[in-house]
C-alpha cells in the first residue's frame, strides 16, 4: 500500500490509533486524528504532533484513506457515506498487513484467544522460536512492525472488531476455538458477528493451515470458506488430522501428547485451547516433547480463571476476561460446586437465561452487580438465590461472609465492565485488590 501524500484519517485514538497514526505518518501520509474524547484525554496522542479534532461528520469529508480503532463501529453513519464516496476503509489489522515481516498465527474465537495466543507463544519462545505476541493483547500489530522478523512468529490475538475490516492481511494459520452469541449490542446479529471472525479464514491461500473446534458448528463451517488446509481439534470425539481428548489422553497427529491432569489451567475448555495451540505449534515445526514441557510451565493469564488466593479455606477466582453467557459458562464448568459467582455489568444484548442449569446445579448464590442486574435478575429468578449486591465490594464482602470451607468466591460476570470499570482488567484488579485485602475469619 503506496500511503505517501495520502489524506488519512484515524478514528479512534487508544494505543491502536496512536500506533496506526504513527505508521501513516512514518511512511509520508498527511494524518489527522479523530475520537470523541477531548486532545487532553487520549494520552500518547499529543506527542504524535498530528492535526486532532473531536469526532463529527465534518471531519470525515476530507479523507481518502479511513482507518479505524477496533472499538469503532464500521457502520457509523459518517464511515458509510465515506465507503459511498469510493473511500477505503480499513482497521489497525489491515494497515499492518503489508508491512509485517514474518509468518502470521491468528486466533479467534468468542472465548479462549488470550490463554491460547499467550499459550502459542509460550512453546515457540520455549522451543527457541523467534516470536512476539500481540494484536488484541499487548502490542498494536502496527507497533509490532519493527520488531518483527523474515525468520520469524507474529502470533496475533484477533477480535471480531478487528477483523470485520480486513481484505488482504493474511494468517499463516488460523486458528477459530468457538463462536458463541457475543457483542450483539455491535454486530447486531449472531449472524454477522460469525462472519467478522470467518474473515480470518477466507483472506487465507492454499498452502496455509486452519486449525478449527470440530466440536463447534460455525467453527467448522469455516472449513468451506477458506483455501487453507483445515486442522481440526475435539474434546470429545476423535478426529483426523489435528488433535483430540481421548479419556484422559492428548492425542496429536495420533500419538500421545500428554495427559489432561498435566494442565496446570483449570477446565475442559483449557483442554480445548492445549489441543488447538499444539496444532499451531506442531505445524510450526515444534516436537511433542516441547510442547508437552511448555505447557506444563504454562500459568493461568490474568483475569482468566486465575487464581487469587485461599482464606479460610474459602478460594477466590478472578475470571474477570469472562465477558459472555459462554465464557461464563465455561467457568462455571471448572469447579464442581459450593459457588459464589459474581455477574453483572454492562449487558451487551445477551440472554442470560442459558446460565440457569448450571448455577442451580454448582452456586450457593449468584452476587449481582452493576447496570444489567435486574435484567439478569429476571432471567435467573426462581434457579438460584440472588443477591442484589449492586457493587464488587460488596458482593464479595457479602460471598466471604456466608461460604464455608471449600467453597468458592467466583468473578465471571458475563457483562462488559464499562458501567462501573473502566475495562476488565481494572475490574479483575480491583477484585483481586479487595480479596487481597480480606482478613481470615475467627
Amino acid at each position: 500500500m503506496n500511503l505517501k501524500g495520502i489524506h488519512a484519517l484515524v478514528v479512534g485514538m487508544k494505543k491502536s490509533g496512536v500506533a496506526s497514526a504513527a505508521l501513516l505518518a512514518r511512511e509520508g501520509a498527511m494524518v489527522r486524528a479523530t475520537d470523541l474524547k477531548p486532545l487532553d484525554q487520549l494520552p500518547g496522542v499529543r506527542e504524535l504532533n498530528i492535526p486532532f479534532a473531536l469526532q463529527t461528520p465534518e471531519v470525515f469529508q476530507a479523507a481518502e484513506l479511513i482507518v479505524l480503532s477496533p472499538d469503532v463501529p464500521a457502520d457509523l453513519a459518517p464511515i458509510q457515506e465515506a465507503r459511498r464516496r469510493g473511500v477505503p476503509v480499513i482497521g489497525e489489522i489491515e494497515l499492518a498487513a503489508d508491512y509485517l515481516k514474518g509468518r502470521t498465527i491468528g486466533i479467534t474465537g468468542s472465548n479462549g484467544k488470550t490463554t491460547t495466543t499467550s499459550l502459542i507463544g509460550h512453546m515457540l519462545r520455549e522451543s527457541g522460536v523467534t516470536v512476539q505476541v500481540g494484536g488484541n493483547i499487548g502490542l498494536p500489530v502496527t507497533a509490532m512492525i519493527d520488531t518483527s522478523r523474515e525468520d520469524g512468529w507474529n502470533v496475533l490475538e484477533l477480535s471480531s472488531f478487528q477483523l470485520e475490516t480486513i481484505a488482504t492481511f493474511r494468517a499463516h494459520f488460523a486458528l477459530a476455538l468457538n463462536v458463541t452469541q457475543n457483542h450483539l449490542d455491535r454486530h447486531h446479529t449472531f449472524e454477522n458477528y460469525a462472519a467478522a471472525k470467518g474473515r480470518l479464514f477466507a483472506t487465507q491461500r492454499a498452502g496455509d493451515t486452519a486449525v478449527l473446534n470440530a466440536d463447534d458448528a460455525v467453527c467448522a463451517a469455516y472449513a468451506a470458506r477458506t483455501a487453507a488446509t483445515p486442522q481440526w481439534f475435539s474434546s470429545r470425539r476423535n478426529v483426523e488430522p489435528g488433535g483430540a481428548l481421548c479419556g484422559d489422553q492428548l492425542i496429536l497427529d495420533g500419538q500421545l501428547l500428554m495427559h489432561s491432569g498435566e494442565i496446570p489451567i483449570r477446565g475442559r475448555h483449557n483442554v480445548e485451547n492445549v489441543l488447538a495451540a499444539s496444532i499451531a505449534a506442531a505445524r510450526a515445526g515444534v516436537s511433542h516433547a516441547r510442547i508437552a514441557a511448555a505447557v506444563r510451565t504454562f500459568r493461568a493469564v490474568e483475569h482468566r480463571l486465575e487464581f487469587v488466593r485461599s482464606l479460610s479455606g474459602v478460594e477466590f477466582y478472578n475470571d474477570s476476561k469472562a465477558t459472555s453467557v459462554d465464557a461464563t459458562l465455561k467457568a462455571l464448568d471448572a469447579f464442581p460446586g459450593g459457588l459464589w459467582v459474581i455477574l453483572g455489568g454492562k449487558d451487551k444484548g445477551l440472554e442470560y437465561t442459558g446460565l440457569r442449569d448450571s448455577l442451580a446445579a454448582k452456586a450457593h448464590a449468584v452476587l449481582l452487580i452493576g447496570a444489567a442486574a435486574p435484567k439478569i435478575a429476571d432471567q435467573l429468578q426462581g434457579a438460584v438465590p440472588l443477591v442484589p449486591a449492586k457493587t464488587i465490594e460488596a458482593a464479595i464482602a457479602y460471598a466471604y461472609a456466608h461460604a464455608v470451607p471449600g467453597d468458592t468466591v467466583l468473578l465471571a460476570p458475563a457483562c462488559a465492565s464499562f458501567d462501573q470499570f473502566q475495562s476488565y482488567e481494572h475490574r479483575g484488579q480491583v477484585f483481586k485488590q479487595i480479596v487481597n485485602q480480606l482478613q481470615a475469619k475467627d
